[in-house]
């Protein structure tokens, strides 16, 4: 004989117990301990720290994720002049180069999903003025790759955006566009310019509207305000909240290259949304195949540097380390700012420091490769030596045996 229980009012609170637990189970996260190794974590604990003690730099905010557990931590110290300030997890950095990837390449790419901008139409239909010198047939993708035949940056002072641009405008190619890989500031300076005019709406506000407000990314953005001034970490030779790059000082504070300002919890979000192919919190910011698109090879197959659409994939700039597989992907900035993110196994670093506070002299390149080398290798259940789609190898050559530089 079978034995039903009614489902009555009174005994439906008999089974709310049930139905807690249950449902606890289902949304509990793993512990910390299931999804990384803590002897690889104590390994960039002591990495980090002894950089610091070697005056690498002064301090740094780790934040480390896979399957939404977090290993997160403060070194060291914010500022050592004019008065000693210890780090803390909600430092802002100044993030330099990032700004290319977390500003400037999404505003592109949700204007290229309007249909307002095409990928491979000539930079000249958004910006006339620019043309002529070999500069004609330089599309928008070849400044995202790098690949435009520009050189790495102005190579003088400016006085305020206008004459940014018209510089810019005036530059000579030194190699046929997409024929060669050169890191260029000029390409995202354009590609800033790009956004401004298509959208009109100035960069840092079509960033706000389109990435960091749905974002719920509160503390990053253009020209951060003076009530965050005592949170944001000291570059050199810069007031807080001053963008330490030179060119995107002169124009303002507001460049496509460099300029934004944001804490590593704001990043987290931002690498969460990627690796989550462009959604986040019922909150879409980019299409699937957009981001697809972006974070896959995109660079020519002649150019053996391979970049993304923004993003590094495999460069003398990488800081993927050693084990996280070739297909992920990632950015520098120059302050000493890094992001690592790897698509197969969804982990991803966020390091941050100001290595060029107070005399400008830090280097943490060694570091960010090392760090991101036992992040991988922190990681608890995934195979990283057979990735099913990850990328072949190249053999070294001179296009890719270039030194290490900081973007």
């Amino acid at each position: 004989m079978k034995t039903v229980v009614a489902f009555s009012p009174r005994n439906r609170w008999l089974l709310l117990p049930l139905f807690v637990v249950a449902a606890f189970t289902l949304s509990a996260k793993p512990a910390l301990t299931d999804v990384f190794r803590q002897e690889k974590l104590a390994a960039i604990d002591a990495a980090i720290t002894n950089a610091i003690a070697e005056k690498r730099l002064p301090g740094a905010v780790l934040w480390l994720e896979r399957d939404g557990v977090a290993y997160r931590r403060a070194y060291g110290q914010r500022a050592v002049t004019p008065k000693p300030e210890a780090m803390t997890e909600d430092t802002i950095f100044d993030l330099a180069s990032l700004t290319k990837v977390v500003a400037t390449a999404p505003c592109v790419m949700r204007l290229i999903e309007d249909g307002k901008v095409k990928l491979d139409a000539p930079v000249r239909e958004y910006i006339p003025e620019f043309r002529r010198d070999g500069k004609d047939a330089i599309t928008v993708r070849q400044l995202l790759t790098h690949t435009s035949g520009l050189r790495s940056g102005l190579g003088r002072s400016v006085n305020g955006p206008n004459a940014a641009i018209s510089f810019a405008c005036q530059e000579k190619t030194n190699s046929v566009p997409g024929t060669a890989f050169v890191y260029s500031d000029i390409n995202f300076i354009l590609l800033g310019e790009l956004v401004q005019r298509v959208s009109h709406t100035p960069l840092a506000e079509f960033a706000e509207e389109v990435v960091y407000r749905p974002l719920k990314m509160r503390e990053t953005g253009y020209s951060p305000t003076e009530k965050l001034s005592k949170r944001i970490a000291p570059t050199v030779g810069r007031e807080r909240g001053e963008v330490h790059d030179p060119t995107s000082f002169g124009m303002g504070g507001v460049a496509g290259h460099a300029g934004v300002f944001g804490t590593a919890a704001d990043l987290a979000r931002y690498c969460r949304m990627m690796l989550n192919e462009g959604e986040l919190d019922g909150q879409r910011i980019l299409k699937p195949e957009t981001v697809r698109m972006m974070t896959s090879v995109q660079s020519p197959d002649t150019v053996r540097t391979r970049r993304g659409l923004g993003w590094d994939i495999d460069s003398g700039y990488s800081r993927r380390g050693t084990v996280f597989p070739l297909g992920s992907f990632g950015h520098t900035g120059f302050t000493g700012t890094c992001l690592w993110l790897d698509p197969f196994s969804k982990t991803f670093v966020v390091l941050l420091s100001n290595r060029v506070h107070p005399d400008g002299k830090g280097d943490i390149r060694s570091l960010q490769t090392t760090v991101a080398t036992l992040a991988a290798e922190a990681v608890i259940g995934f195979d990283f030596t057979n990735v099913v789609g990850a990328l072949p190898s190249r053999t070294n050559s001179p296009a890719t045996r270039q030194a290490s530089p900081s973007p």
